[in-house]
Formats: structure tokens, C-alpha cells, sequence
């Protein structure tokens, strides 16, 4: 009887029978051709572990790790303080867009760092002058029935009562204001504030109610805690805080100009853990004066710089003192920045040779935009990105910025380039390089439009999660340090796939399919 050896034999091994090492993909085989996500495809390897063994855990910067590798990105309709929280609490991380004042910027940091799980510091409120029509209109945005009442309107005034699913469900005339059926104040259960999340349980519990305001000395509304949210502290083991405070982790973004000193100032004083230097190309003596400038003057800060898709700009990058690294040019799904400048590379070759070179220096990298699939991520992390930044994967939530419309019965949110000229008259311009003696002619390098309902990120993100892990247990490698490993020493092996080999991969045959992704 033949003897079975325990490994592979060599030349199996080296004949492409099991795939080619990333050098061969990337340097040798196909010459001068740029790789995407969907020109590759993992080899799979053998599984000696539950998927729920898998450590997906990852670097975002030299001095921050991550639970989970995934970073909204700093879009205007994206990320702004509910997408950053959520992202924290989910382990990963959001990067405010700066497409607002300094002052506003700042502020939506400061509500990220004072979030305390459990506690509603930005709850809608209701004026006493609402309608019953107003109450139906936010239930149906909204998806929830309980609103605190105030003077004004606002988070702020004095409280006067609270409206619940109970009060409204029995009034008819929906011109009744609702300072005719709300609760009022005088038989509320009320905290005061400075009161921790186990004392405001305890109230809740025996309260027997759903939803406790918070006041200060003055009975202004300064809070609100919610049973549902109490429970949700328990479900967050992951989030992703400060060490020494224990605050939630934030990011924010700011361009290169001379006042985003004074903008990076405030963010810094506001508490944020990295600022991300946005810039379409990020190799510039604007950017790296400005990572220059950060690092001396908020060292406690780290900086990403970028976006870059050569080594070559990352040297400089690096050298100028960034933390970490953006990677993608013009690959985004609302970016125009290939075709309208003829200047960029092919996402997966950049993610590839950036993070090989920086991996020298301890740099981390973040494969930013091209991201369509839970496939995708764990390309882009096979490729030695150590997280991936979304925009259009996750604009779709329900914490993404703005309301859902309804077009041809599909329920979108609205969704936009920070390149397009709508987000420029925002002041997203900053973000690309204009000589100041031009004719300040705007170039669109992106474009408007709408992505589907995706849901609530407390379910969505878990999927991407747990995506990742199949996607990395299917290849056997049990962790993003793992990946990473075999991947410079030639033992992650991948596939150049054919028009038709995609094809084949992806859904075909059928004559109508439904794609459920939970």
C-alpha cells in the first residue's frame, strides 16, 4: 500500500495546482495589469477550527486595534455622531465627514465621546403644540412611539410630560394637540441627572415603565433611558473605547487647508482618537505639511493620512509621521475620479502593494471604497489591509444621516460622492487640490444618488461579521494576523479568474432569485 506523505508534495504545490502566491498574482504573472476585488479569488484550506474560533480582530492604526475591521467612511451621508456610535459599540469605528462647520464637527464628536450606553442624550422631543398628525408622521419615519415633551421643542427645555403608544391610541382627531393627552410631568417618573446606567435600571425596574427622563436642577431634559437600551449595553462586548476613559473610540476627517488647523484644534479638544487627513490624492505638500503639523501639535491623536495607491505615497506618507494609511483612488461606487482625471489604480493591486510596503514601517493600512460584498472585506483583508472603510455598503442604515423615500415602491436613502458638485456646494471641495490663483472652475469627480434600506447597523454589522469569518474559516485561517502572515510568506494562495469564471461564481441559471442577505 502506497505510504501518504503528511504535507503536500512540492512540486504539486508550486505547479498552480493550488493557486499562485500574491508575488505571482500581482508582480509576475499578469505584468502590467491592475487586479480588482472580483479579478481574484481565495484558495480554500484546510478547517480545523469553528468559525466562531476566528479572530477578526485587526490594526486601524499603529497605536488603535480593532474588534472588528470596519470604518464607516467620513461622507456627508454616511457618517455622522449615530453612525459613529453604533459603529463603536458594533467594535468598530466612524469617521465623522467634515462637510459642516468646525463648531458642528466638534460638537458630534463631543456626542460620541459623552455617549453612555443605555442613555439618550439627542432624543426627539415634542413641543405641546404637536398634533396628534406630527406623532404619526415621526411613528412612521421613526419606527418608535414614545417621545419626551418640553417647552421648546427640544432637547433642553423643560420637561412638561412624555407621549407613549398609550396616550395615542385611542384619539381619533389627529388635529389634538398634544398637550391635551401627553402625561404630564407631575406623575412622571424622573432621574436626576448625573445618575449612573444600574441606579436608572433599578428606577425602570420599579417604575414598571419603558422609558425614563432625565433632568437637571432646573427640570430641563438633559436625557432619556430606555429599557430596550439598558439591554443592548449587555449585547456590545466589543465596542471599541478608549483605554484610559473608557469613552467610545472616534474618528473625524479634515482637509488640508489652512483653517482645518483651527478645525483639528477642536476636534482634539473635543476628544477625538484619530483624524483622518481627506484627500482624493493624498501625496501632496499640503497633506503631508498638515500630518506634519498634527503630530506636533495633538500627539495624542493619531493621524491616517491619504488616499494613496502606490508605495511611493505612502513613503511620503510615512515619512511625514502618518499612523496610517488610506488606500483607493477612484473606486468607489459613486466616484468618478477614473474617468473625469485619467489618474488612480485598480483597487486589490493597491491594496496589495501599499500595505506590503507599509508593513515595513508598522503601518497599518484601510482598503477604502470598491466594497460591494462580505467577499470583498475578506479580499481586502487577505490582501493585507487591516481594516476596510465602507461608504454606499453602509449609507443604507437606519444611522446613516437623512430620511428614506420611497421610489418605485423601494425604500432608498439618499446617497452622494464627496466628489459630486452637490457635496462640493457643501464645502467638500476642500478634500481635492485647487490652486488658489485658478478660476476655481468645479470639477465633479463624483456623483448623486440613492442606496436600498439596509436596516439597522445592530443587525447588519453582526452579518458582515460573521461573513468575514466564513469567508476566512473557508480559507483556513483562523485570524486577520494569521492572514496576514501567510500572505507574505506564500502560503495564502489565490486565482485570476476569467470573465466567465466570475460569472460562474456569482448567481446564474435561474429565471428569477431572491437575494436575502439575513
Amino acid at each position: 500500500m502506497t505510504t501518504i506523505p503528511d504535507t503536500i508534495d512540492e512540486e504539486t504545490l508550486n505547479s498552480g495546482a493550488e493557486g499562485f502566491m500574491a508575488t505571482q498574482v500581482f508582480v509576475k504573472n499578469p505584468g502590467c495589469v491592475g487586479m480588482t476585488y472580483d479579478d481574484l479569488i481565495v484558495m480554500p484550506g484546510h478547517i480545523g477550527f469553528g468559525v466562531g474560533d476566528v479572530d477578526i480582530s485587526s490594526d486601524l492604526t499603529r497605536n488603535i486595534r480593532l474588534q472588528v475591521p470596519l470604518v464607516s467612511s467620513p461622507m456627508d451621508t454616511v457618517t455622522e455622531h449615530q453612525m459613529a456610535i453604533t459603529m463603536a459599540l458594533q467594535g468598530g469605528i466612524g469617521i465623522i465627514h467634515s462637510n459642516m462647520k468646525a463648531e458642528d464637527q466638534a460638537a458630534e464628536v463631543l456626542r460620541v465621546k459623552r455617549f453612555k450606553n443605555g442613555f439618550i442624550l439627542d432624543p426627539v422631543c415634542l413641543s405641546p403644540e404637536n398634533t396628534l398628525e406630527d406623532i404619526l408622521e415621526l411613528k412612521t419615519k421613526l419606527k418608535f412611539s414614545s417621545f419626551p415633551v418640553t417647552d421648546t421643542g427640544k432637547m433642553g427645555g423643560k420637561l412638561l410630560g412624555i407621549i407613549s403608544g398609550r396616550d395615542t391610541a385611542f384619539i381619533d382627531d389627529i388635529s389634538v394637540k398634544v398637550s391635551e393627552f401627553m402625561t404630564p410631568r407631575s406623575v412622571l417618573t424622573c432621574a436626576k441627572d448625573g445618575i449612573s446606567l444600574e441606579e436608572a435600571n433599578e428606577i425602570l425596574k420599579k417604575s414598571k415603565k419603558g422609558k425614563l427622563p432625565v433632568v437637571d436642577e432646573d427640570d430641563q431634559l438633559v436625557g432619556l433611558v430606555a429599557r430596550a437600551d439598558i439591554e443592548k449595553n449587555k449585547e456590545n462586548p466589543r465596542a471599541s473605547k478608549d483605554k484610559k476613559n473608557k469613552q467610545l473610540l472616534c474618528g473625524a476627517s479634515i482637509g488640508t487647508r489652512p483653517d482645518d488647523k483651527i478645525r483639528a484644534k477642536l476636534l482634539a479638544d473635543a476628544g477625538v482618537n484619530v483624524i483622518v487627513v481627506d484627500s482624493s490624492q493624498g501625496d501632496s505638500m499640503y497633506q503631508i505639511e498638515m500630518i506634519q503639523h498634527l503630530k506636533a501639535t495633538h500627539p495624542q491623536v493619531d493621524v491616517i493620512g491619504g488616499n494613496v495607491v502606490t508605495p511611493s505615497q505612502a513613503h511620503n506618507l510615512i515619512k511625514a509621521g502618518a499612523d496610517g494609511l488610506r488606500v483607493g483612488m477612484g473606486i468607489g461606487s459613486i466616484c468618478t475620479t477614473q474617468e473625469v482625471c485619467a489618474v488612480g489604480r485598480a483597487q486589490a493591486s493597491a491594496v496589495y502593494h501599499v500595505s506590503k510596503y507599509a508593513r515595513k514601517f508598522g503601518i497599518p493600512t484601510i482598503a477604502d471604497g470598491g466594497i460591494k460584498s462580505t467577499g470583498h472585506i475578506t479580499k481586502a483583508l487577505s490582501l493585507g489591509a487591516g481594516c476596510v472603510m465602507m461608504g454606499s455598503m453602509l449609507a443604507g442604515t437606519d444611522e446613516a444621516p437623512g430620511e428614506y423615500f420611497y421610489q418605485d415602491g423601494v425604500r432608498l436613502k439618499r446617497y452622494r460622492g464627496m466628489g459630486s458638485i452637490e457635496a462640493m456646494k457643501s464645502g467638500s471641495e476642500k478634500r481635492y487640490v485647487w490652486d488658489t490663483a485658478s478660476t476655481h472652475v468645479k470639477v465633479a469627480q463624483g456623483v448623486s444618488g440613492a442606496v436600498t434600506d439596509k436596516g439597522t447597523l445592530r443587525r447588519y454589522i453582526p452579518y458582515l461579521m460573521q461573513g468575514i469569518r466564513h469567508g476566512l474559516q473557508d480559507a483556513g485561517i483562523q485570524s486577520i494576523d494569521i492572514a496576514r502572515e501567510r500572505l507574505y510568506n506564500g502560503k495564502l494562495r489565490f486565482e485570476i479568474r476569467s470573465p466567465a469564471a466570475q460569472k460562474e461564481g456569482g448567481v446564474h441559471g435561474l429565471h428569477s432569485y431572491q437575494k436575502r442577505l439575513y
